[in-house]
């Protein structure tokens, strides 16, 4: 950090992206100024509007350079980290930076330098929804904070999935899961990956995007901790851990996220076999549809949902997967075998045009098929084969469920294990 740069604009006073605070410890160790409320909603003003940085140990009024006591360092740093994850929903990452600065005689001061990106999510401090407006903080009006919601999820012009991540870079990239977007002579392998939405330009600067960061990362939960399956097996017919046979938590690319998914469900269905002339199976769920499920899942899902994950249970009777979001873009539960409208449209387009699938079950070339037939093909390839048709359910516009029904086997006496269980 530029100590000069810093001192002028602690100089020049408060202004959008610069909060100063003077900070109280009382003998005991307690910090007693500033409020911790108040701070936490200086905090998600910052972050809900363009980010910016809060400087610990400066007053606010006169710009006197006031510090920290050295012996309180970690403790005010540890109370300012608290906040961020206490009193900030959801909690707000912050970067924090020790320094020295002169004081109005020349002597040495210790200040906390808190930087505070723009945020990905819509943050609540301790008194309600705040953003910085000139140098000060405002809260947010009912029309305003659903304008922002729509902004910081479902931009009108900048999609959520095409938001830069704050804390990413282009060097957490692996070249391995880069290689797939890169063609021979199509320019420097930035701007390819500029074309495609997987990086942005920020000051000059190409920075990852939500989308990169979920293709080109091994582990974008470092940044979305919400971008994961979870995954559990029961026995039963009812989420009883008493039950459970099987439970992943399953991260990393999303490619690899939803084979893993689509793997697990394998792996742990019953598949009843009979042997009267050659074997034949009868699996519990048409794969076709199993796959199709879990790739919309992963696809259309809502990652700007703060710790919300894709929820993957597999029952005796039935699979049901929870996907993060209502139905997007004014879909309803009727039109949706009907129409496509994909919430994350880049991300669509990108699986069914740079994953192949090299799987002849599935009868398909790529991840995604591009004619819309998703949902079509759930329904119907599930009900042919348990004679039930799948049901969609939409939960306080939240989460979209969808319970796909197993298959009974043909004849219990005819029918020998084949699969996990026997029958």
């Amino acid at each position: 950090m530029n100590i000069e740069a810093l001192q002028q604009r602690i100089r020049l006073g408060e202004d959008s992206t610069l909060e100063l605070k003077r900070v109280a410890v009382s003998p005991a160790g307690k910090v007693t100024e500033p409020h911790a409320d108040g701070l936490a909603d200086e905090l998600t003003a910052l972050a809900n509007a363009a980010g910016g940085m809060l400087v610990l140990g400066v007053d606010d009024k006169t710009r006197a350079v006031t510090g920290i006591p050295l012996a309180q360092m970690d403790r005010v740093e540890a109370w300012v980290t608290a906040i961020c994850t206490d009193r900030i929903k959801p909690p707000l990452d912050v970067l924090t930076r020790h320094l020295e600065l002169p004081d109005d005689d020349g002597a040495p001061r210790a200040v906390i330098v808190v930087e505070v990106p723009r945020s990905l999510w819509v943050h609540e401090g301790a008194n309600g929804y705040f953003r910085r407006v000139g140098h000060a903080k405002r809260k947010l009006a009912p029309d305003a904070l659903a304008r922002l919601f729509q902004q910081r999820s479902q931009a009108r012009i900048l999609h959520f999935e095409e938001q830069d991540v704050p804390g990413c870079s282009f060097d957490d990239f692996d070249a391995l899961l880069v290689r797939r977007f890169l063609k021979p002579g199509e320019g420097e392998a930035s701007a390819q990956l500029r074309r495609l939405h997987l990086l942005r330009e920020v000051d000059g600067v190409s920075v990852p995007t939500v989308l990169g960061t979920l293709l080109c990362t091994l582990e974008p939960t470092r940044w979305l901790r919400n971008a994961e399956i979870i995954a559990v097996a029961h026995l039963g017919i009812r989420n009883n851990p008493d039950e459970q046979i099987d439970a992943r938590e399953i991260g990393g690319p999303l490619d690899r996220q939803l084979l893993d998914a689509f793997h697990f469900v394998e792996r742990n269905m019953t598949t009843a076999a009979r042997k009267p002339l050659g074997r034949i199976d009868y699996p519990q769920y048409a794969l076709l549809a199993v796959f199709e499920a879990i790739v919309n899942a992963v696809a259309h899902r809502d990652y700007s949902l703060h710790s919300q994950r894709i929820r993957l249970f597999l029952f005796r009777d039935r699979l049901e997967i929870h996907s993060p979001g209502g139905l997007p873009n004014t879909l309803s539960l009727e039109s949706m075998t009907r129409l496509s409208s994909p919430r994350n449209e880049v991300l669509a387009s990108l699986f069914g045009r740079y994953y192949p699938l090299d799987d002849p079950r599935l009868g398909r070339s790529y991840f995604m098929e591009r004619r819309g037939y998703g949902v079509e093909t759930i329904l119907r390839e599930s009900e042919q084969l348990s004679g039930r048709r799948p049901i969609y359910e939409q939960i306080d516009e939240l989460e979209l469920c969808l319970t796909i029904f197993a298959a009974a086997p043909p004849d219990r006496a005819a029918v020998s294990a084949g699969g996990r269980s026997t029958v």
